[in-house]
């Protein structure tokens, strides 16, 4: 037996695919008018495996025009196929075509009493994250699977910056702090203990529900205080968060706390501005050896309308790559999840601020160490 061929299909191979189809499915087929017409879309992929010459599988994968995401619309394997790794090699394949298209997460959507082929996706390591209901012709309900399949490649032009995952649900400002102070100096240490110390110096006492959380100015004085350069960047005067709780006495502590945090900047080198930083000027920071922590609005990653910190680690042409310090376990995320995190520059520009009616922007860029 020969070697399973993978190529993208041509318009010769519709009746094959067709034929396939038929014996793979009783409903919900991709009709013979269907397939001309993704044979015909230059931005999608069809891709066919062939085991001894002959047609025996295929993979459908639409590339959303819009986002950089991919989709197994559909794929099938020929029963005579089956256990011969003839799917995984369908979906491995389908991935790296994806990656080429600069796509960065693989979704599908799976039946779900397909046990056999929800255990090979959670194998290749894909993970659930929604379900549609009535979503098939018999009115079954199908699971919804994603996978993030591109990844940074470090390179010479910017800083490795090592990862830290936030310990707690309000520490993601001194998690970020610690991951860019951690790579400019390989003695910072990266632990719970260090993660609360700075909570205690930055949080700003009040923000939403919950713990406080930490604003620019604190995470800059934290920073100053352990040695580094640091540079500032608010485009808000006056107290932060002010509009995340309604008590005056809680709104008259948060504009002491920010008048405090003020006079402490003003005893140091921390050069504070009002500004809004660019992406250019990011990346300029990032070539001369300097980290960018910023605030970002987490809406267009997770529909959560939180203030949230992240490292960012570096840019190039298509992405910006960030450290998220949350890994939520309880959706199945790990380090590879939230590790150089490639965010589309147009979806950055979206994210990079905080706030509907006037948006903050926050950043802190830390400098090696004072010498």
């Amino acid at each position: 037996m020969q070697d399973v061929l993978l190529r993208q299909a041509v318009a010769t191979d519709l009746n094959n695919l067709v034929e396939l189809e038929n014996r793979s499915f009783t409903e919900d087929r991709i009709s013979r008018r269907s397939f001309r017409r993704f044979l015909e879309m230059p931005r999608d992929r069809l891709i066919i495996a062939e085991l001894d010459s002959k047609l025996v599988g295929y993979c459908l994968v639409l590339m959303n025009a819009a986002t950089r995401l991919a989709r197994i619309y559909s794929i099938a394997v020929a029963p005579a196929a089956r256990g011969k790794g003839v799917g995984e090699k369908l979906i491995s394949n389908a991935e790296k075509e994806a990656v080429g298209a600069d796509r960065i997460i693989m979704r599908l959507e799976v039946r779900e009493d397909n046990g056999a082929a929800i255990n090979l996706y959670q194998r290749l390591g894909y993970r659930q994250f929604g379900t549609y209901r009535d979503y098939y012709e018999d009115h079954g309900t199908a699971l919804r699977f994603e996978r993030r399949i591109l990844y940074y490649e470090p390179s010479q032009e910017f800083l490795p910056v090592p990862y830290y995952p936030q310990t707690t649900e309000f520490t993601c400002g001194p998690s970020a702090l610690l991951m860019a102070m951690a790579a400019l100096d390989e003695q910072q240490p990266l632990n719970t203990l260090e993660e609360l110390k700075i909570w205690r110096e930055a949080t700003t006492i009040f923000m939403l529900a919950g713990h406080g959380g930490c604003g620019p100015h604190g995470l800059a004085l934290a920073a100053w205080h352990r040695g580094f350069e640091v540079r500032a960047w608010v485009s808000q005067e006056g107290a932060l968060f002010k509009d995340t709780v309604r008590n005056d006495d809680k709104k008259r502590v948060l504009e002491l706390v920010h008048e405090g945090f003020l006079y402490d900047i003003g005893q140091t080198g921390i050069q504070l501005h009002h500004d809004p930083l660019t992406l250019d000027a990011m990346e300029a920071a990032l070539h001369k050896g300097q980290i960018p922590v910023i605030l970002i609005s987490t809406w267009q990653l997770n529909r959560s309308r939180v203030p949230h910190w992240v490292t960012v680690c570096a840019i190039d042409e298509d992405f910006v790559y960030l450290h998220d310090p949350e890994i939520d376990t309880d959706e199945g995320e790990t380090v590879a999840d939230k590790q150089y995190l490639p965010i589309d520059k147009r979806v950055f520009s979206k994210i990079s601020s905080y706030g509907r009616n006037q948006p903050l922007q926050a950043a802190v860029i830390i400098g090696p160490k004072r010498t």
